[in-house]
């Protein structure tokens, strides 16, 4: 399940990509399927070793094109170990929402990322968030999780400050949004609820299979909705 959307943030084979905590890996995979040189970076080591695993079965499996190579390294967003514009492309997706001093982390997005390069961020959306974090104190108030509700336009200026051009925007994951709400309702732990099990059922079913239905659907509700704030920034070239 992508948030960034590659067809806005084109990816060339060979092109230095950074996804800035990375989780689990879902944009790194994409980046790596379409002949990126990919840095998956991320404070958790667990997830790192799950992420290089997955890295060496594509890799067995033929996924990965001649063009592109793979790497993962452990570290924190606020003081990257990489030299000033080494990536072509950097994607920080949910990310930002857990990092207490996020300006930090922006200034090295944008110090990392070369003249001419693009950035892609997402963060949840304004207001399907804040009626998470109203209906369940747990959903936020966990080691690691969202410290505070970002306003798309608010963190696309801030983003601006630190050198990037924002152009363009959009929304995500319609779906995903009442399933939160729901889950959030009931207890956020609680995955035997017959609601939240039927809903998460709905949306595999949407995930594996892509039925037109449920991609027509989202699609239309995403600028409405959708759970995510996607802002794609592209750092001037040098004069």
């Amino acid at each position: 399940m992508l948030t960034v959307d590659y067809d806005r943030f084109a990816i060339e084979p060979g092109m230095r990509v950074l996804d800035v905590g990375c989780g689990q890996g879902r944009h790194s995979y994409e980046a790596l399927r379409r002949g990126g040189d990919v840095t998956a970076f991320d404070l958790n080591e667990d997830d790192l070793a799950e992420v290089a695993t997955m890295f060496g079965a594509m890799d067995a499996e033929g996924e990965v094109p001649s063009s592109a190579a793979y790497r993962t390294v452990a570290g924190d967003a606020r003081r990257m170990p990489f030299d000033d514009a080494s990536f072509d492309r950097v994607i920080a997706s949910e990310v930002l929402e857990h990092i207490v001093d996020d300006e930090t982390a922006m200034a090295e997005i944008a110090r990392v990322t070369k003249p001419g390069g693009l950035v892609a961020v997402t963060v949840p959306r304004y207001w399907p968030e804040k009626i998470c974090w109203m209906l369940s104190t747990p959903y936020h108030e966990v080691e690691g999780g969202h410290v505070r509700i970002n306003k798309g336009s608010e963190l696309t200026k801030r983003l601006e400050r630190q050198g990037l051009e924002a152009f363009a925007t959009h929304h995500a994951h319609a779906l995903h949004s009442p399933y939160w709400w729901l889950k959030c309702a009931v207890g956020v732990d609680n995955d035997t609820n017959p609601a939240v099990k039927a809903y998460h059922r709905l949306l595999m079913w949407d995930m594996m299979k892509a039925p037109k239905l449920t991609r027509t659907a989202e699609k239309a509700l995403n600028p409405v909705m959708g759970k995510s704030f996607v802002v794609y920034l592209r750092k001037p070239a040098q004069v």
